[in-house]
């Protein structure tokens, strides 16, 4: 991490192929700071009344840093003495080239940097843009910043980093809209027939042994769900010729630490759920409360003599019954379009990619970032083909498709 102050003139990289330009006067007494030790503590007082998504939370962003070892670049524009705009990204190798995300990878879904909901209103690109000449005169062995799988909005306040050139990110997202509570839900969707496919799936449990749902209240609770979790991943992941973003030491150690923390707020920022029939974990997700939006971050279920009565499914009747009674808006099964999601999503988000090339580099890099989420868009975007890239990927790791309530993630 690294210490620096640029003023906040307006100046754009050369890589941004544009012409630098004053900035309006009502801009002036503007400031960009990229620093470490003290930005913390910073960010920590902003994030009190700041606008931001999970991901970019102080306990996301300390957690990943301690446990990832993060290369922490944090990035403030403040006006009039006060924060209003914070970006905190981890600085990573591909290959050769060194390239700023955001932290978590592809872990951190959602994106919505930490801003003051006021100056949002009037927020504007120069704004915005005269960050990264700080980020490149700091560290200038960084090649590209890559802010990834941006939302396009967060309670209704427009993502200002899409006020700068973007393109659509390859995977939607789905959700589900809660306004009129469970039974109003259920009467858009079917509600006779999934009631009846839930009480089918209840006694299918039940013949092999009593099941209750689990949220994780204590530390061990955090431990044994993520436990089971991580084998689920991993057992899962094999099968479908995947690789295993959940395997790392470090990435568990995160996620241990992320929810065990949680645990000391009133209302965790974090909570998982478990489905155990038998004495055994059948279905784990992990979630996070956003505001009125509670989002699935990930789940998991057993591939065992159970997988044929989609407890991964069961879990998510009950988890979207209880985010209605607990006056939620919205259910989101975050980044990925996957069957089971469809069985209850009526709200599709395109999230969308930012790539800001520092170097000569680091533009060829965009580039070729560029292409592959178009290729990918094109592949997801084509059922028929995306369907054969599946099945192709599974025979290539000699196994059978996916269970119902889990997906690539």
């Amino acid at each position: 991490m690294v210490d620096a102050t640029a003023s906040f003139d307006g100046n754009r990289l050369e890589a941004m192929e544009a012409a630098p330009r004053a900035l309006p006067a009502d801009h002036a007494g503007l400031s960009v700071s990229v620093a470490d030790g003290a930005a913390i503590a910073a960010y920590s007082e902003f994030c009190g009344s700041a606008l931001f998504a999970p991901a970019q939370s102080l306990a996301w962003i300390l957690n990943w840093a301690r446990y990832a070892e993060a290369d922490t670049v944090l990035v403030t524009l403040s006006a009039d003495g006060r924060p209003v705009f914070s970006l905190a990204l981890e600085v990573t190798s591909r290959g050769r080239l060194r390239v700023a995300r955001f932290m978590g990878g592809r872990h951190a879904n959602g994106n919505f940097a930490c801003a003051d909901p006021s100056w949002l209103t009037k927020a504007d690109a120069a704004a915005i843009r005269s960050i990264f000449p700080a980020i490149a005169r700091a560290r200038p062995d960084i090649d590209l910043i890559a802010l990834e799988r941006l939302l396009p909005d967060l309670d209704g306040i427009a993502n200002p980093l899409l006020s700068l050139p973007h393109f659509p990110s390859p995977n939607l997202s789905l959700a589900v809209d809660l306004a009129g509570g469970f039974d109003a839900l259920l009467a858009r969707a079917s509600g006779k027939r999934r009631r009846k496919r839930h009480r089918s799936q209840a006694r299918k449990l039940e013949a092999v042994g009593s099941h209750r749902r689990i949220e994780a209240r204590t530390a061990d609770e955090v431990n044994r769900l993520l436990d089971a979790f991580f084998e689920m991943k991993e057992f899962r992941f094999r099968k479908m010729g995947i690789t295993n973003v959940f395997g790392e030491a470090e990435v568990r150690a995160f996620f241990r630490a992320l929810f065990v923390e949680a645990l000391c707020d009133d209302k965790p920022s974090f909570v998982l759920h478990g489905l155990e029939v038998a004495g055994k974990l059948r279905a784990v997700t992990g979630s996070s409360r956003s505001g009125k939006r509670l989002i699935c971050e990930f789940g998991a279920i057993a591939d065992d003599d159970l997988a044929h009565a989609s407890p991964g499914d069961f879990l998510f009747f009950d988890n979207i019954e209880e985010a209605c009674e607990s006056g939620f808006d919205v259910y989101d099964f975050s980044v990925g379009d996957e069957p089971y999601k469809r069985l209850w999503c009526d709200i599709e988000t395109q999230h969308s990619e930012v790539l800001i090339p520092l170097t000569i580099k680091g533009r060829a890099l965009a580039l070729v970032l560029r292409q592959g989420a178009r290729l990918k868009a094109f592949l997801k975007n084509s059922p028929t083909i995306w369907k054969l890239t599946k099945m192709l990927r599974r025979k290539a790791a000699g196994q059978a498709a996916p269970a119902v309530g889990e997906g690539d993630r």
